[in-house]
């Protein structure tokens, strides 16, 4: 067991993400002290399959050795190098071209962030920058979808559409729009997978009216949105979308930061929906998380666009972290590791995950089952034919974590009783069967809350 101290320590100095800060002194910290494959170990001991991914982002497991040593030797040879005043590394520059080189299209341009929300915020100053050159600065509005989620920059957390990551923020700002997401689940009308295309067409269209057509700049979508619940759209929905904003004249941007790198099944969601974005934005599973890396990828088009429109003068953008060595020498192994066998395995066990949720679907409180590949949801409800969702005093977000907690297992609990799932792609059968075994578990437990049962009675 970890000392009180250091979760005294914790309490008094650690700032934590998206958490109640109050409750978070209240509860104290839980230490994780390692990890191996797609199990992860508590300061404790405790051992817990991690059904997440850290935070969808270990696609390719912990504890390969492979990628440390790759860390390791980078930081002998050169720790740092910045790609300022043209300078760069062989591992940015061979990691940039191996990625243009597998994504869809003609996106062969690659810019490095440090992570997702950042690679966001660099796609809007880019399509600013493009409409500029274009000589149509009067495009300066953006449209993403409700329930999406696009960063929590101040900037893109205004494209984020969560109330969470608004509110007390004076996000969103003005120039940002949203339409109705397709959660099929709950969608006005119905679920007919044709009629939720033809809804999305039919707002994005009226949207970009409303706006003005010669305003917008761009429309941002998530192949599936992962933070809003894992709503998957149906089949041939980022299709139609995609073909209506070129139809449009705007730029279509693909955020695969949690879609890429195989937690869909290929390296890029946009292979399957068979469409080529003017923009996609990776994070997580390029480094496996193990070093912080995003990247934008630009299409020729756009890339060209903007050095014509700068001519000799420089583009007033850049981190000092871009192109960071170590983690391009990471990225590098891991797209080595997805290539040489992760992504077939993550492919099987992405089909035995979702036929083990499929299984829950008898349980009195599973509404839902949804997903693709390694990346999926179930939605809790007390009322299957209502769709009613657990009451808000059964704490859905925090007892739903713990009792998965308690039953050795990680997965992420969202406030409106939503479980989203997104295990390392190198999960074994043995690892897969337990996430199934002891989420059944965890519904179990959840039933016997005094909350839940209530709302059943009611």
């Amino acid at each position: 067991m970890y000392s009180n101290s250091l979760v005294e320590l914790d309490r008094a100095h650690l700032v934590h993400p998206v958490a109640s800060y109050r409750n978070h002194e209240k509860l104290g910290v839980r230490v994780l002290a390692s990890a191996k494959g797609a199990t992860v170990t508590d300061a404790s001991g405790k051992q817990l399959v991690d059904g997440f991914a850290g935070l969808w982002c270990v696609n390719a497991g912990y504890g390969h050795e492979s990628i440390v040593e790759a860390a390791a030797r980078q930081m002998r040879e050169l720790p740092y190098a910045t790609t300022y005043f043209g300078l760069g590394s062989e591992p940015a520059i061979r990691l940039a071209a191996a990625l243009a080189e597998r994504a869809p299209g003609d996106l062969n341009h690659v810019y490095f962030t440090l992570g997702g929300s950042d690679a966001v915020d660099s796609t809007i100053r880019f399509i600013r920058y493009y409409w500029i050159a274009r000589g149509q600065p009067q495009r300066d509005q953006f449209i993403s979808i409700e329930q999406g989620y696009h960063g929590s920059s101040t900037v893109g957390a205004g494209l984020t559409a969560l109330p969470l990551f608004h509110a007390g923020f004076g996000i969103p700002f003005d120039w940002q729009h949203k339409i109705p997401s397709h959660y099929a689940y709950r969608n006005p009308v119905g679920e007919d997978p044709q009629a939720i295309i033809n809804a999305s067409l039919a707002a994005l269209r009226r949207k970009v009216e409303e706006i003005g057509p010669e305003r917008v700049a761009a429309f941002y979508a998530e192949p599936i949105q992962g933070s809003g619940g894992v709503l998957v759209p149906p089949k041939g929905w980022m299709k139609a979308m995609r073909a209506l904003c070129g139809e449009l004249g705007i730029l279509f941007v693909a955020d695969e930061v949690i879609t890429a790198f195989g937690r869909t099944g290929p390296l890029f969601a946009c292979e399957d929906d068979e469409i080529v974005p003017d923009f996609i934005t990776t994070a997580k599973g390029l480094t496996s998380g193990y070093v912080p890396m995003g990247a934008v990828f630009m299409a020729d088009h756009v890339y060209q666009a903007i050095a014509d429109g700068a001519g000799g003068a420089s583009v007033g953008h850049g981190y000092t972290y871009s192109a960071h060595p170590v983690s391009a020498a990471v990225g590098l192994e891991v797209l080595n590791l997805y290539e040489t066998g992760l992504l077939e395995n993550g492919r099987k066990a992405g089909a035995r995950l979702m036929q083990g949720l499929e299984s829950l679907k008898d349980h009195p409180l599973v509404g839902d089952v949804r997903g693709r590949g390694m990346l999926a949801a179930i939605e809790l409800v007390v009322d299957k034919e209502r769709k009613t969702p657990l009451p808000a005093a059964a704490d859905p977000a925090r007892r739903v974590f713990d009792r998965a907690w308690e039953n050795g297992l990680v997965i992420r609990a969202f406030a409106n009783g939503v479980l989203g799932y997104a295990p390392p792609l190198c999960c074994t059968d043995a690892d897969i069967d337990a996430i199934i075994e002891r989420t059944r578990k965890t519904l179990d437990d959840t039933l016997a809350d005094p909350d839940v049962r209530a709302a059943l009675k009611g």
